[in-house]
């Protein structure tokens, strides 16, 4: 038992510095007979406790953060997962969200792997992860990493931080990145598969391909006339699932490929991501 008298003052000062509470930094100090250092440590192998004791959680909800470079060349979107909506509201988390992307805009990691392993605050990110869920008593982590480049890269948020999504265009100036923003929102509302035709992968056109056909069969169509049907539906899909061929949502007498050449002759869209929580 400490025979240190731990203050009040002592108390605040180790959870300004932890972001523990206030009960587990009085513990911490008490345990560590009032030497702070040992307190902190103290407190972050709590965290690795908690940590392990939580594994086989579902960590479902969380946030989305989508953000560009200041020069807006590059972008990128980090999923920060948690096991409740109320954490995942909570402003503290919402910025450490936010801590961990600036960190992926400022060092530009490689992979997941890369950003988990990079220095924030003299620690690692992974270790701040663990300490994390330690103070906050629910499985924590970083899901998802993505980054796109280009001549001008728009990153847009929805829904309350459960969708994030970022725009690569092959030009910059005016007007490019308002019209970014609007084919943001579009990416948003309508999920587009892919950029255009030649994007879609073969699996998917196969998919495609043979539900129209099934379905064509279904409908007592003869036989020789269920590829040509199946060719007119899988038209049909490319122009409601690549982001070039959709509608512009913002007005539907033209296409996305349409608007953004109408907005600067030759502007289009080189790259896109788009991640929604839990997806």
């Amino acid at each position: 038992m400490s025979t240190v008298q731990i203050t009040a003052a002592d108390v605040n000062k180790l959870r300004q510095q932890t972001g523990a509470g206030m009960m587990d930094c009085k513990k911490a100090l008490i345990e560590a007979n009032g030497d702070f250092e040992a307190a902190v440590d103290y407190l972050r192998k709590k965290g690795a406790k908690v940590a392990a004791s939580r594994q086989d959680r579902d960590s479902n909800e969380g946030v989305i953060i989508a953000k560009a470079t200041a020069d807006g060349k590059r972008g990128v979107i980090i999923e920060l997962n948690c096991e409740t909506d109320f954490v995942a509201k909570n402003a503290d988390f919402v910025a450490l969200a936010n801590k961990f992307a600036d960190l992926a805009i400022d060092s530009n990691p490689a992979d997941l792997e890369a950003l988990l392993n990079a220095d924030l605050d003299g620690q690692k990110v992974s270790e701040i992860i663990v300490e994390n869920t330690g103070k906050i008593g629910e499985k924590i982590g970083i899901s998802k990493l993505e980054t796109v480049t280009g001549e001008q890269v728009v990153a847009y948020i929805h829904g309350n931080y459960r969708l994030g999504v970022l725009v690569a265009l092959n030009q910059a100036g005016a007007g490019v990145e308002e019209a970014g923003k609007d084919v943001a929102m579009q990416i948003a509302a309508m999920n587009p598969v892919a950029l255009d035709k030649g994007d879609v992968d073969t699996n998917t056109i196969e998919r495609e391909m043979e539900i129209a056909k099934e379905q064509i069969r279904a409908e007592g169509k003869p036989e020789e006339m269920v590829e040509k049907i199946a060719a007119g539906k899988l038209n049909k899909f490319y122009k409601d699932s690549t982001l070039l061929n959709q509608e512009f949502v913002k007005d539907s007498s033209k296409d996305v490929r349409k608007f953004l050449d109408e907005t600067s002759k030759g502007l289009t869209v080189t790259a896109f991501k788009r991640i929604q929580l839990g997806a």
